[in-house]
C-alpha cells in the first residue's frame, strides 16, 4: 500500500523536532550540529530571533490578500532587494523552481516583443539544476531528471561546463540567453571562475543575450557577497534567487532589469501566494540581517577558518576525501568512498551533510554559525570520517 506521503524521497531515519542556531534536536533528544541548513536555505540558522519576531508580529496582522491588492511588505522588500543589487524590479514567487520558470518567460518575452520571435533558445551547462518543474528538468537536461518524463520542454541547448568556445560555437539567430549557476550547488560545489562570468557577460553583450544567473543556493551571502556574482564585477540581466532570502520561510523572486523585464506587463504572469505579507515580513528581516558589511565580512572570516580546518581534515584522512571546494560558506568535500556512506557516518556521529553529485558531500551551514560551532563540526566529521575507514579496512 502506497504511504499516505508520496513515496519519492529516500529520507533518513531522523525526525527534528526543534533548532536553535546551527543545532537541531531530535525526537529522541540527541543534538545535531547541522552543516546542511534545510540546503542552504536557514542563512540565519534555526529560530533566529529577528526572524521569529516579523513572522510573529505579521501572523498577529495579516497573513493572505493575493496579488489584486498592494501588499506593503512585498513593496518594502522589493525595495530593498533594488536597493542592494542590480535589479530595477523584482517578481516575488514561493521557490526556486517558480522563478526558474518566470526567468525562462521573462527571457523569451523580451525577444517576442522586440520583434525576434525565433530567439528561444537558451543554453545551459551539464551539472546544473534549476529545480524540477517541466522548465527546469528540461533546462538541466539530465537523464536523471528528465527519464519518464518527457517529451521536454524544447528551446534548451546544454553544453560542458566550463567551455566557452562551446558556447560561442553554440550562438545562433534563434539563441536568447545564456543560464548558469555561478557556483553549481546539486552539481557538486562546481564554482565558475570570476574570469568565465566575465567572459559570458561579454558573449551576452557582444551578441545581444540575456544573462541568466541561478543564485537560488548560491546568493543571500552564502559566498560571503550578498550575490556571488558580485566576486567577478558583473552583473546579469536576470537572476533567480529563494533558498536563502526566507530564511526558512517559501520564498523566492526573480530579479531583473527594467530593460529585460519590459515584456512583463499586466496579464502576463502571476502568482496567487507570491509576495505574501508573511513571506516578505521575514524576508525583510533576513535582508535587513544579511545585507551589511559586518555581517558579511563575518561570513567571510568563518569561512576562511572552515575551510582551513577542512584542509587539515583532508590531511588526516586522505583515503576519504579528495579535496575541499567551493566558496565562503558553500562548500564541498569530494569523496573517495560513496559519499552516501560518509553522510551517514555523520548522522552516527550526529552532524548533518548534504550529498550532491561528483560524489561530493556538501556543507552549507548557516551563516551564523560560529567558531565553537566550526570546533564542534571538526570533531564530529573526524569521528565519521573515521568511522568510515574502519568500515574500509574491514570490508
Amino acid at each position: 500500500m502506497i504511504p499516505s506521503v508520496l513515496p519519492t524521497y529516500n529520507r533518513a531515519p531522523l525526525t527534528f523536532v526543534k533548532g536553535e542556531g546551527a543545532w537541531l534536536t531530535e525526537a529522541d533528544g540527541r543534538r545535531f550540529l547541522d552543516l546542511g541548513a534545510g540546503i542552504a536555505v536557514n542563512a540565519l540558522g534555526h529560530a533566529h530571533p529577528a526572524l521569529v519576531a516579523a513572522l510573529t508580529e505579521q501572523a498577529h496582522a495579516l497573513w493572505h490578500v493575493s496579488n489584486l491588492y498592494n501588499i506593503p511588505q512585498q513593496q518594502a522588500l522589493a525595495d530593498k532587494l533594488v536597493e542592494h543589487t542590480f535589479a530595477d524590479t523584482v517578481f516575488f514567487t514561493n521557490s526556486g523552481t517558480e522563478s526558474c520558470e518566470l526567468a525562462v518567460k521573462m527571457a523569451r518575452k523580451y525577444f517576442y516583443d522586440k520583434g525576434q520571435a525565433e530567439k528561444v533558445e537558451i543554453i545551459t551547462f551539464d551539472g546544473s539544476f534549476h529545480g524540477r518543474s517541466s522548465a527546469g528538468i528540461a533546462a538541466a537536461g539530465s537523464e536523471k531528471m528528465t527519464k519518464g518524463f518527457g517529451p521536454l520542454l524544447p528551446g534548451f541547448v546544454h553544453l560542458t561546463f566550463g567551455d566557452l568556445d562551446g558556447v560561442t560555437n553554440a550562438i545562433n539567430e534563434n539563441t536568447a540567453a545564456i543560464m548558469i549557476e555561478p557556483v553549481q550547488g546539486e552539481g557538486g560545489i562546481r564554482p565558475v571562475p570570476d574570469a568565465e562570468l566575465k567572459a559570458l557577460r561579454q558573449i551576452c553583450d557582444d551578441n545581444g543575450l540575456l544573462l541568466i544567473l541561478d543564485e537560488v543556493q548560491c546568493g543571500v551571502g552564502r559566498t560571503g557577497k550578498l550575490f556571488a556574482h558580485e566576486w567577478a564585477g558583473i552583473t546579469p540581466d536576470i537572476m533567480m534567487v529563494a533558498k536563502g532570502i526566507g530564511g526558512g520561510f517559501p520564498l523566492g523572486a526573480v530579479l531583473a532589469t527594467e530593460e529585460a523585464a519590459s515584456g512583463m506587463t499586466a496579464g502576463t504572469h502571476g502568482s496567487t501566494y507570491g509576495g505574501n505579507p508573511l513571506g516578505c515580513a521575514v524576508g525583510c528581516a533576513v535582508i535587513d540581517q544579511v545585507a551589511t558589511p559586518a555581517f558579511l565580512e563575518g561570513v567571510n572570516r568563518k569561512a576562511g577558518l572552515l575551510r582551513q580546518k577542512l584542509e587539515g581534515l583532508i590531511a588526516d584522512h586522505p583515503e576519504v576525501f579528495e579535496e575541499v571546494r567551493g566558496s565562503g560558506l558553500m562548500l564541498g568535500l569530494k569523496c573517495k568512498p560513496t559519499n552516501i556512506d560518509v553522510v551517514n557516518a555523520g548522522y552516527d556521529n550526529e552532524v548533518i551533510t548534504v550529498p550532491a553529485a561528483d560524489n561530493v558531500i556538501r556543507l552549507l551551514p548557516p551563516l551564523t554559525l560560529t567558531e565553537d560551532d566550526i570546533a564542534q563540526a571538526m570533531i564530529r566529521l573526524d569521528k565519521a570520517a573515521a568511522q568510515v575507514e574502519n568500515a574500509m579496512a574491514s570490508a
